[in-house]
Protein backbone atom coordinates (compact mmCIF):
# COMPACT_ATOMS: atom_id res chain seq x y z
CA UNK A 1 0.00 0.00 0.00
CA UNK A 2 1.49 3.24 -1.00
CA UNK A 3 -1.80 5.25 -1.96
CA UNK A 4 -2.36 7.11 1.59
CA UNK A 5 -1.17 10.25 0.42
CA UNK A 6 0.52 10.04 -3.08
CA UNK A 7 4.44 9.47 -1.44
CA UNK A 8 6.45 6.89 -2.97
CA UNK A 9 6.52 3.38 -1.32
CA UNK A 10 8.70 2.76 2.09
CA UNK A 11 10.75 0.44 -0.28
CA UNK A 12 11.96 2.56 -2.96
CA UNK A 13 12.27 5.72 -0.42
CA UNK A 14 15.05 3.35 1.93
CA UNK A 15 16.63 2.68 -1.13
CA UNK A 16 17.25 5.95 -2.17
CA UNK A 17 18.13 7.56 0.51
CA UNK A 18 20.41 4.11 1.49
CA UNK A 19 18.42 3.41 4.82
CA UNK A 20 19.55 0.18 5.60
CA UNK A 21 18.42 -0.43 9.58
CA UNK A 22 21.19 -0.04 12.02
CA UNK A 23 21.19 -2.88 14.91
CA UNK A 24 22.71 0.23 17.42
CA UNK A 25 20.30 1.74 17.17
CA UNK A 26 17.51 -0.46 17.63
CA UNK A 27 16.08 -0.12 13.96
CA UNK A 28 13.57 -2.29 12.56
CA UNK A 29 11.58 -0.76 10.00
CA UNK A 30 7.80 -1.09 9.42
CA UNK A 31 7.14 -1.29 5.30
CA UNK A 32 3.87 -1.53 4.98
CA UNK A 33 1.81 1.25 4.80
CA UNK A 34 -1.47 -0.57 5.45
CA UNK A 35 0.00 -1.56 9.05
CA UNK A 36 1.07 1.43 9.79
CA UNK A 37 -2.17 3.54 9.49
CA UNK A 38 -3.54 0.36 12.09
CA UNK A 39 -1.26 1.59 14.71
CA UNK A 40 -2.30 4.92 13.62
CA UNK A 41 -5.91 3.67 13.91
CA UNK A 42 -5.85 2.15 17.65
CA UNK A 43 -4.65 5.40 19.43
CA UNK A 44 -8.13 6.46 18.41
CA UNK A 45 -9.01 10.03 17.07
CA UNK A 46 -6.19 12.06 16.69
CA UNK A 47 -7.70 15.35 14.51
CA UNK A 48 -7.81 17.02 17.83
CA UNK A 49 -4.36 15.92 19.09
CA UNK A 50 -0.59 16.94 18.77
CA UNK A 51 1.09 13.30 18.68
CA UNK A 52 4.48 12.82 19.60
CA UNK A 53 6.34 9.66 17.73
CA UNK A 54 10.14 8.55 18.68
CA UNK A 55 12.24 6.83 16.28
CA UNK A 56 10.13 7.46 12.95
CA UNK A 57 12.61 5.98 10.66
CA UNK A 58 11.91 6.59 7.18
CA UNK A 59 8.30 7.82 8.59
CA UNK A 60 5.92 4.37 7.94
CA UNK A 61 4.21 5.06 11.16
CA UNK A 62 4.38 8.85 10.61
CA UNK A 63 2.51 8.87 7.29
CA UNK A 64 -0.18 6.48 8.84
CA UNK A 65 -0.33 9.14 11.60
CA UNK A 66 -0.90 12.08 8.98
CA UNK A 67 -2.90 10.30 7.15
CA UNK A 68 -5.49 9.40 9.92
CA UNK A 69 -5.64 13.31 10.73
CA UNK A 70 -3.21 14.21 13.35
CA UNK A 71 -3.23 17.87 14.31
CA UNK A 72 0.40 18.13 14.29
CA UNK A 73 3.13 15.33 14.72
CA UNK A 74 6.40 15.59 15.87
CA UNK A 75 8.97 13.12 15.03
CA UNK A 76 12.07 13.01 17.37
CA UNK A 77 14.82 10.68 14.96
CA UNK A 78 18.20 10.30 16.47
CA UNK A 79 20.04 8.70 13.47
CA UNK A 80 20.50 12.07 11.33
CA UNK A 81 20.41 9.47 7.93
CA UNK A 82 16.39 9.61 7.82
CA UNK A 83 16.34 13.40 8.17
CA UNK A 84 15.78 13.77 4.08
CA UNK A 85 13.14 10.99 3.80
CA UNK A 86 11.25 12.81 6.90
CA UNK A 87 11.61 16.21 4.71
CA UNK A 88 9.89 15.04 2.34
CA UNK A 89 6.94 13.90 4.38
CA UNK A 90 6.65 17.28 6.12
CA UNK A 91 6.67 19.04 2.17
CA UNK A 92 3.91 16.84 1.93
CA UNK A 93 1.86 17.70 5.09
CA UNK A 94 2.88 21.44 5.17
CA UNK A 95 2.74 22.53 8.78
CA UNK A 96 1.77 19.17 10.52
CA UNK A 97 5.10 17.65 11.03
CA UNK A 98 7.47 18.90 12.88
CA UNK A 99 11.36 17.01 13.02
CA UNK A 100 13.85 17.02 15.90
CA UNK A 101 17.17 15.19 15.73
CA UNK A 102 18.06 14.26 18.60
CA UNK A 103 17.98 11.43 21.37
CA UNK A 104 14.61 11.25 22.98
CA UNK A 105 16.00 10.20 26.15
CA UNK A 106 17.69 13.49 26.95
CA UNK A 107 15.05 16.09 24.83
CA UNK A 108 12.33 17.86 26.73
CA UNK A 109 9.36 17.73 24.63
CA UNK A 110 7.25 19.73 26.37
CA UNK A 111 7.71 23.13 24.48
CA UNK A 112 6.83 21.28 21.12
CA UNK A 113 3.62 19.79 21.91
CA UNK A 114 0.17 21.50 22.73
CA UNK A 115 -2.00 19.68 24.38
CA UNK A 116 -4.12 16.98 23.97
CA UNK A 117 -1.12 15.04 23.03
CA UNK A 118 -1.11 11.38 22.86
CA UNK A 119 2.02 8.98 22.34
CA UNK A 120 2.43 7.01 19.09
CA UNK A 121 5.82 4.88 18.15
CA UNK A 122 7.23 1.61 17.09
CA UNK A 123 10.22 2.41 19.98
CA UNK A 124 13.59 1.72 19.21
CA UNK A 125 14.34 -1.99 20.76
CA UNK A 126 16.79 -0.76 23.37
CA UNK A 127 15.41 2.34 24.61
CA UNK A 128 11.34 1.18 24.45
CA UNK A 129 11.42 0.17 28.02
CA UNK A 130 12.79 2.89 29.87
CA UNK A 131 10.91 5.37 27.59
CA UNK A 132 7.45 3.84 28.61
CA UNK A 133 8.67 3.79 32.95
CA UNK A 134 9.86 7.81 32.11
CA UNK A 135 5.93 8.54 30.73
CA UNK A 136 4.19 6.59 33.90
CA UNK A 137 6.27 8.29 35.92
CA UNK A 138 6.24 11.83 35.68
CA UNK A 139 6.31 14.24 38.66
CA UNK A 140 2.39 15.32 38.27
CA UNK A 141 -0.10 13.26 37.62
CA UNK A 142 -2.62 13.33 35.52
CA UNK A 143 0.75 13.91 32.76
CA UNK A 144 0.79 15.61 29.86
CA UNK A 145 -0.26 12.92 27.63
CA UNK A 146 -3.82 11.23 26.95
CA UNK A 147 -2.75 8.07 25.68
CA UNK A 148 0.47 5.71 24.64
CA UNK A 149 0.25 3.55 21.67
CA UNK A 150 3.58 1.83 21.59
CA UNK A 151 5.18 -0.93 19.98
CA UNK A 152 7.49 -3.36 21.76
CA UNK A 153 8.65 -6.87 21.95
CA UNK A 154 5.60 -8.91 22.62
CA UNK A 155 7.47 -10.26 26.10
CA UNK A 156 7.92 -6.60 26.85
CA UNK A 157 4.22 -6.42 25.83
CA UNK A 158 2.85 -8.79 28.22
CA UNK A 159 4.62 -7.69 30.72
CA UNK A 160 2.78 -4.47 30.58
CA UNK A 161 -0.79 -6.18 30.98
CA UNK A 162 0.17 -9.41 33.05
CA UNK A 163 -1.80 -10.46 35.79
CA UNK A 164 -0.87 -11.98 39.70
CA UNK A 165 0.69 -15.86 39.45
CA UNK A 166 1.59 -15.31 35.37
CA UNK A 167 5.56 -15.91 34.91
CA UNK A 168 5.15 -12.04 33.07
CA UNK A 169 4.24 -10.90 36.22
CA UNK A 170 6.24 -7.98 37.78
CA UNK A 171 6.92 -4.36 38.24
CA UNK A 172 6.31 -2.31 34.73
CA UNK A 173 2.11 -4.76 34.86
CA UNK A 174 2.18 -2.83 38.42
CA UNK A 175 3.57 0.43 37.13
CA UNK A 176 1.52 0.28 33.54
CA UNK A 177 -2.04 -0.77 35.23
CA UNK A 178 -2.07 1.55 38.66
CA UNK A 179 -2.10 4.77 36.67
CA UNK A 180 -3.21 3.43 33.20
CA UNK A 181 -5.90 0.88 31.51
CA UNK A 182 -3.61 -1.23 29.42
CA UNK A 183 -4.67 -3.71 26.38
CA UNK A 184 -2.32 -5.36 23.55
CA UNK A 185 -4.63 -4.52 20.41
CA UNK A 186 -2.15 -6.02 17.57
CA UNK A 187 0.17 -8.88 17.39
CA UNK A 188 2.47 -8.32 14.46
CA UNK A 189 5.28 -11.02 13.01
CA UNK A 190 9.07 -10.62 12.55
CA UNK A 191 8.69 -10.83 8.84
CA UNK A 192 6.43 -7.21 8.86
CA UNK A 193 9.85 -5.96 9.24
CA UNK A 194 13.01 -5.08 7.79
CA UNK A 195 15.21 -6.71 9.21
CA UNK A 196 12.97 -9.04 10.83
CA UNK A 197 14.02 -9.32 14.31
CA UNK A 198 14.39 -12.62 15.97
CA UNK A 199 11.10 -11.78 18.05
CA UNK A 200 7.14 -11.07 17.29
CA UNK A 201 5.96 -7.59 18.62
CA UNK A 202 2.77 -6.32 19.76
CA UNK A 203 1.24 -2.86 19.99
CA UNK A 204 0.26 -1.91 23.57
CA UNK A 205 -2.49 0.96 23.98
CA UNK A 206 -2.32 3.28 27.92
CA UNK A 207 -4.91 5.23 28.03
CA UNK A 208 -4.10 7.19 31.61
CA UNK A 209 -6.45 7.66 34.43
CA UNK A 210 -7.69 10.81 35.69
CA UNK A 211 -6.36 9.11 39.14
CA UNK A 212 -4.69 6.32 40.24
CA UNK A 213 -6.79 2.96 40.28
CA UNK A 214 -5.67 2.65 44.19
CA UNK A 215 -4.54 5.45 46.81
CA UNK A 216 -0.60 5.33 47.21
CA UNK A 217 2.32 8.01 47.62
CA UNK A 218 4.40 6.91 43.72
CA UNK A 219 7.72 6.43 45.62
CA UNK A 220 6.64 4.30 48.62
CA UNK A 221 4.84 1.76 46.12
CA UNK A 222 7.65 1.60 43.62
CA UNK A 223 10.00 1.25 47.07
CA UNK A 224 8.03 -1.65 47.97
CA UNK A 225 7.36 -3.00 44.45
CA UNK A 226 10.97 -2.98 43.95
CA UNK A 227 11.95 -4.64 47.13
CA UNK A 228 9.34 -7.30 46.67
CA UNK A 229 10.74 -8.45 43.02
CA UNK A 230 14.23 -7.75 43.18
CA UNK A 231 14.34 -11.30 45.21
CA UNK A 232 10.94 -12.21 43.44
CA UNK A 233 11.68 -16.20 45.01
CA UNK A 234 11.95 -15.35 48.55
CA UNK A 235 9.02 -14.83 50.56
CA UNK A 236 7.77 -11.12 50.91
CA UNK A 237 8.72 -11.36 54.80
CA UNK A 238 12.04 -11.78 54.01
CA UNK A 239 12.20 -9.64 50.87
CA UNK A 240 10.65 -6.68 52.41
CA UNK A 241 12.20 -6.91 55.73
CA UNK A 242 14.29 -4.04 55.68
CA UNK A 243 11.14 -1.75 55.09
CA UNK A 244 10.03 -2.15 58.54
CA UNK A 245 10.56 -4.01 61.70
CA UNK A 246 6.89 -4.98 61.67
CA UNK A 247 6.81 -6.28 58.45
CA UNK A 248 4.91 -9.24 59.03
CA UNK A 249 1.99 -7.38 61.07
CA UNK A 250 1.86 -4.68 57.97
CA UNK A 251 1.76 -7.58 55.42
CA UNK A 252 -1.55 -9.28 57.11
CA UNK A 253 -3.18 -5.63 57.49
CA UNK A 254 -2.65 -5.31 53.84
CA UNK A 255 -4.48 -8.66 53.36
CA UNK A 256 -1.16 -10.16 52.53
CA UNK A 257 0.14 -13.73 54.00
CA UNK A 258 3.67 -13.15 54.81
CA UNK A 259 4.65 -16.12 52.99
CA UNK A 260 3.12 -14.79 49.91
CA UNK A 261 5.84 -13.99 46.70
CA UNK A 262 5.74 -10.88 45.35
CA UNK A 263 4.30 -12.42 42.09
CA UNK A 264 0.90 -13.97 43.70
CA UNK A 265 -0.27 -10.46 45.11
CA UNK A 266 -2.85 -7.95 43.39
CA UNK A 267 -1.78 -4.02 42.82
CA UNK A 268 -4.48 -3.53 45.58
CA UNK A 269 -2.66 -5.59 47.86
CA UNK A 270 0.99 -3.67 47.08
CA UNK A 271 -1.13 -0.22 47.41
CA UNK A 272 -2.30 -0.93 50.64
CA UNK A 273 0.85 -1.89 52.15
CA UNK A 274 2.39 1.18 50.93
CA UNK A 275 0.07 3.19 52.19
CA UNK A 276 0.80 1.57 55.40
CA UNK A 277 4.28 1.98 55.28
CA UNK A 278 3.76 5.46 53.97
Amino acid sequence: MSAIDGLPPLREVIARHGLSAKKALGQNFLLDLNLTAKIARAAGDLTQCDVLEVGPGPGGLTRGLLAEGARHVLAVEKDPRCLPALAEIAEAYPGRLSVVNADALGLDVSAHLTPPIKIVANLPYNVGTELLVRWLTPSVWPPVWQSLTLMFQREVAERIVAVPGSKAYGRLALLAQWRCDAKIVMELPPEAFTPPPKVRSAVVNLVARATPRFEADPKVLERVVAAGFNQRRKMLRASLKSLAPDIEDRLRAAGIDPTDRAETVDLERFCALARSLG
